[in-house]
């Protein structure tokens, strides 16, 4: 049964369509790993038992049916930033403890509509805001290669279950590289998809300058690119828009990339020290996409900047006014302090800063004139342990610490473009070590071959970490 737990969600819709597998059967193998697992990660903050069982056995029952959505009877997870009819969503706040929304999110909507059961939400910092994921109502969510180590953040939670089995697959979001953090943590795949793909609604509309959105995490390529197929497309009002692909995501996942023209940069656009067993696994995936015929030379953006971590707080800050619903002593002292920074920036002092970032994206997206991916190390440093994230009293110090832990993902959500984290490399200590590939604009489809040509030639998916 544990091999099923781990068998890609794609695999798992075609299973109960012929019927070979149950959705109640996968159901309750889940709901029977994470209550016997997960008090060693963390990973759910919310276990939506009852109404995962009611979904299934629903499920179940319309199986004789014609014409079943894509992943019928296919269980789960939900980041707990994201609004669900009926489910808890704490967004890992104290204020929220106890939310129950009485509407889902325009995604949300997206994956019931596709067939999915809820297993329930997973952990998250407060609001999202740091690289780890630790939160003082949720506590910390622990790496399933080393419960010593974070999972990352700030999709920690959907990671570490994901990694564990505790689900098939999994959804997260990315304002700065919140699904390929800890994708890189935790040895799975994670995509960020191009800005405007999926929707905010109704909820949202320009989150963070358009810096976040959704997306998924997969055991596999494939199962990532088909769960970005039901997540994505336009709402009524979307201040972005992507242009729809030419076939569905999940295809190009077996399609031939050609060959290209790929640059690795292996120094980050703000002062960071590189640890350099992440740097070797950029070189080395570098080896392994010019032994698949690629180009690969050694070719950094223009992306420096000196006012770049100042202007990213400044505008990451701005993401308060998000929450501003929640009372301002009830927050974690960061996120009174990015409130606080909020404030005090006036309005000519933001625009200004945004002004600032758009004329740096444009000078780094020129980079894909030349090239058709980057390569880079997918964070600077390996998984650190828990509580480093957090430990010390300045709470600007801890950000400033979260940013150059992680300080090559930030740009994608500056310029919009599509970025994935791959497991290709693990370290002698049997840690991941992710590195990250770049498309161009809106290159989604691109940039699915190439990851997918990679997995082919290195596979993960056969990996169990040892909380498993």
């Amino acid at each position: 049964m544990s091999d099923l737990a781990f068998t890609p969600a794609v695999e798992q819709a075609r299973l109960i369509r012929e019927r070979k597998v149950s959705p109640v059967e996968l159901t309750e193998l889940y709901l029977e790993r994470i209550e016997r697992l997960d008090p060693q990660l963390n990973s759910f903050v919310t276990v939506a038992a009852e109404s995962a069982r009611a979904a299934a056995r629903e499920a179940e029952e319309r199986l004789p049916e014609p014409d079943l959505p894509p992943f019928h009877g296919v269980p789960i997870s939900l980041k707990d930033l994201d609004v669900t009819a009926g489910i808890r969503t704490t967004m890992s706040s104290r204020p929220f403890a106890d939310w129950v929304p009485e509407f889902d999110s325009a995604m949300v909507g997206r994956l019931r509509r596709a067939g999915f059961v809820f297993l329930g939400k997973t952990n998250t910092p407060e609001f999202g805001s740091r690289s780890v994921t630790e939160s003082e109502l949720n506590g910390a969510c622990r790496n399933p290669w080393n419960t010593d180590l974070t999972a990352g953040g700030s999709s920690g939670g959907a990671a570490a279950a994901l990694s564990a089995g505790l689900c098939g697959i999994s959804q997260g979001s990315d304002g700065g590289g919140s699904i390929r953090i800890p994708a890189s943590c935790c040895g799975v795949f994670g995509l960020k998809p191009s800005r405007g793909r999926i929707s905010g609604a109704p909820t949202f509309g320009s989150i963070i300058e358009g810096f976040a959105t959704s997306g998924p995490l997969g055991r596999t390529v494939k199962d990532a690119a088909a769960l970005l197929d039901v997540q994505a497309g336009y709402e009524v009002g979307d201040p972005f828009w992507a242009t729809p692909p030419e076939r569905p995501f999940a295809t190009e996942a077996g399609r031939t990339p050609g060959r290209l023209r790929i640059g690795i940069a292996l120094a980050p656009p703000l002062a960071a020290a590189v640890d350099p067993l992440c740097e070797e696994a950029a070189r080395a995936a570098g080896h392994l996409l010019e032994s698949l015929g690629h180009h690969v030379e050694e070719a950094t953006p223009d992306w420096h900047s000196d006012t770049y971590l100042e202007d990213f707080g400044t505008i990451w800050a701005g993401s308060s006014a998000y929450f501003s619903m929640a009372p301002y002593a009830a927050v974690e002292k960061l996120n009174q302090a990015l409130s606080d920074r909020a404030e005090a920036t006036n309005a000519k002092e933001y625009v200004s800063t945004v002004m600032r970032m758009q004329a740096l994206a444009r000078r780094i997206v020129a980079f894909w004139n030349d090239y058709d991916l980057l390569l880079t190390p997918g964070l600077a440093l390996q998984p650190v342990p828990v509580g480093w994230g957090t430990e010390g009293d300045d709470v600007w110090e801890q950000f400033d610490r979260g940013w150059r832990f992680t300080p090559f993902t930030q740009v994608a959500n500056l310029t919009g473009q599509p970025a994935a984290s791959l497991p290709l490399f693990w370290s002698a200590e049997g840690v991941p070590i992710g590195v990250q590939l770049v498309g161009r604009p809106q290159g989604d489809a691109e940039l699915i071959r190439v990851c997918a040509q990679l997995e082919e030639a290195r596979p993960w998916a056969g990996r169990r970490p040892p909380v498993s």
